[in-house]
C-alpha cells in the first residue's frame, strides 16, 4: 500500500479526491483514471477507497449515489427516484435536434462512412459530425477521401449503453421500439 493511504487523515483526503473526481467527471470513471488522480499505483487500494465511498453514500440516504458498474468503473449519479422532481431544473439538452438525429443515425449504422451520413442527413451533417467529435461522442478514422465514424465510450456512458457494439445496437433498437407510439389500423 502506498504511503498516501497509510494514515486516517490521508485516507479521508483520498476519499474526498475520489468524490470530487466522480462529481466533476459526470460520467463513469475507470480505476486507472482514479489511480492516476490519486497517484496510487494499486488498483486494489483505489477500488477499496471507491467502495468505501460508495458505502458512505449508501448509508447517508440522500439524493446522490455512487455505483460500481459491472465493468469495474465507478459513477456518481442522482438516484432514479429523484429525477422526476428535478427535471425542470436540469440544464438545456446537450444537443439540438439536428446533431442528435445525426448521432442517432451514426449509432444505428456504425461504423459508417461520413459521406453516407451526409447523403442521409444532408450537408449540415458535416457540421454535426464536427460538434459530436468535439464533444467526444464520436470518433473518426480517415479512409481514403472520407472518414469512418463510430460512437465512443463517452457516448455509451452518457446514454447508459453497452460498450459492445452488437449489444449497443440491440439496446438502441429496443429503445426505439419502446419509444415509438403504437400505430393502430383504421378499419
Amino acid at each position: 500500500m502506498s504511503e498516501k493511504q497509510a494514515d486516517p487523515e490521508q485516507t479521508r483526503k483520498n476519499l474526498a479526491i475520489v468524490e470530487a473526481a466522480l462529481y466533476a467527471a459526470g460520467r463513469p470513471l475507470e480505476l486507472r483514471t482514479l489511480c492516476s488522480i490519486l497517484d496510487i499505483h494499486s488498483k486494489k487500494a483505489v477500488q477499496s477507497l471507491a467502495r468505501a465511498l460508495l458505502q458512505e453514500y449508501a448509508n447517508r440516504e440522500l439524493a446522490l449515489e455512487i455505483l460500481e458498474l459491472p465493468d469495474g468503473r465507478f459513477v456518481m449519479q442522482l438516484k432514479p427516484e429523484f429525477t422526476d422532481h428535478i427535471k425542470r431544473l436540469a440544464m438545456s439538452p446537450l444537443l439540438t435536434p439536428g446533431p442528435l438525429k445525426t448521432l442517432s443515425y451514426i449509432a444505428f449504422k456504425q461504423p459508417v462512412a461520413q459521406i453516407h451520413v451526409a447523403n442521409v442527413r444532408g450537408p449540415q451533417a458535416y457540421d454535426h459530425v464536427k460538434i459530436l467529435h468535439q464533444m467526444g461522442l464520436i470518433e473518426t478514422e480517415k479512409l481514403g477521401r472520407t472518414k469512418i465514424i463510430r460512437t465512443t465510450d463517452v457516448f455509451a456512458d452518457l446514454f447508459g449503453l453497452s460498450h459492445d457494439l452488437r449489444q449497443m445496437k440491440r439496446q438502441l433498437q429496443l429503445r426505439r421500439e419502446t419509444s415509438l407510439p403504437e400505430v393502430t389500423e383504421v378499419p
